[in-house]
């Protein structure tokens, strides 16, 4: 198997283990007798060190890609086994109830920390492993690696609660990513030469990269925005109960997360499309996938608008993606993928904040707000191309 594909299987069993926890977390809170915000806090405090420590690990593995992937999936596997076990015992009652919370938000802290490695490490290695012509489509075998894991990994983790638990997907979490570990040690190659090291140090406000940073963040904002809102949205449009709503909703993700991973993982690795071309094409199908939510009022327009915006961003994150590693040099590669991560991370950050207060002002605000940051990127994309040559 080539590096990209040994690489894709890498990061397929990160984020898989990720997502295993969605639909369980809330549940497991309330069964801990933690509060709404205080699971909320374990989502935000993971983006935070996200956010802070990827532009680090992304300047490490300048030095080597692998101990910098393999550091950062047995970091996630330990952080993810201590939640388990500190939860075990917060069931039982072993655990002091002012205790349990701080113990198990520590754990996602380190979590936070340890795989903000691993995606601008493996950005990193797609570019020491792609010529320029195929940069693209090697970023975007990445993006299709994370949709499928996401698209997998939630029914997955409702399975096992369903079947043993709801700490059951956790411990297997924690088990997947060693055996990832493993992996990668005995399977991957190392893509970067003995003794490489950065040149210099790259600024977020350099002129080559910021805009792009700036385009990502809008991008990811908008996408999160709308996540964590959808679902408030198809149950006030269609007048739905608790069960159909998640009934609804679940196959409109499936969708919209099919959509994507058909794009990236068929349509961009197959037509090698460059960033300039997918930046042209994934931002207006993003700004009518909004569109089309706002004006939608049945099902099947809320879920066709849910996967023309998911289609933009398929289209529109490789392109910035890969337009960020074509514009730095080979010494640079990881550190602006740390740069590209942490500006996502931001997104993941405030999307969530922002999406639900503007959905308590009006249930369309979220989606006007991600159409707007999109059409403002677009009338922007021109100077952008004056400045960055792609």
């Amino acid at each position: 198997m080539s590096p990209l594909g040994l690489l894709f299987l890498t990061l397929f069993n990160s984020v898989l283990g990720l997502s295993i926890l969605f639909p369980i977390l809330g549940p497991l809170g309330r069964t801990l007798g933690l509060t709404e915000v205080q699971v909320g806090l374990f989502s935000t405090g993971y983006a935070l060190l996200q956010f802070l420590l990827a532009p680090y690990w992304g300047r490490r593995s300048e030095r080597g890609r692998k101990p910098i992937l393999l550091l950062g999936i047995l970091g996630f596997a330990g952080s993810f086994l201590l939640f388990g076990l500190f939860a075990l015992l917060g069931e039982r009652g072993l655990v002091p109830e002012g205790l349990l919370f701080p113990l198990l938000l520590l754990t996602r802290l380190l979590g936070g920390a340890f795989s903000s490695a691993t995606l601008p490490t493996a950005q990193a290695y797609v570019a020491d492993v792609t010529g320029r012509e195929g940069r693209t489509a090697g970023m975007a075998l990445l993006g299709a690696a994370f949709g499928l894991a996401v698209i997998l990994g939630p029914a997955l983790g409702a399975g096992l609660a369903a079947l043993f638990g709801l700490l059951a997907p956790v411990f297997f979490s924690a088990g997947l990513a060693l055996l990832n570990a493993l992996f990668v040690a005995l399977v991957l190659p190392e893509s970067r030469p003995a003794g490489s090291r950065e040149v210099g140090r790259l600024s977020p406000l350099d002129a080559r990269v910021f805009p792009l940073l700036l385009l990502g963040f809008a991008l990811n904002l908008s996408s999160v925005s709308l996540e964590q809102t959808i679902a408030f949205y198809f149950q006030d449009r269609l007048g739905l109960s608790p069960l159909a709503t998640a009934r609804s909703v679940g196959l409109a993700l499936v969708l919209y997360g099919l959509v994507a991973v058909f794009i990236q993982g068929f349509l961009v690795r197959r037509f090698s499309w460059p960033p300039r071309t997918l930046l042209l094409l994934g931002l207006p199908v993003g700004i009518l996938g909004f569109g089309v939510l706002v004006l939608a009022h049945g099902f099947g327009g809320l879920a066709v608008g849910l996967a023309l915006q998911g289609a933009g961003v398929a289209l529109a994150g490789p392109g910035v993606t890969a337009a960020l590693s074509l514009v730095v040099g080979e010494g640079e590669q990881g550190q602006v993928a740390g740069l590209n991560s942490s500006a996502q991370a931001l997104g993941r950050m405030l999307g969530p904040i922002l999406g639900t207060g503007l959905y308590r002002m009006a249930p369309e605000a979220p989606y006007l707000l991600g159409g707007g940051l999109l059409l403002l990127a677009l009338l922007l994309l021109p100077a952008l191309f004056r400045r960055v040559k792609l």
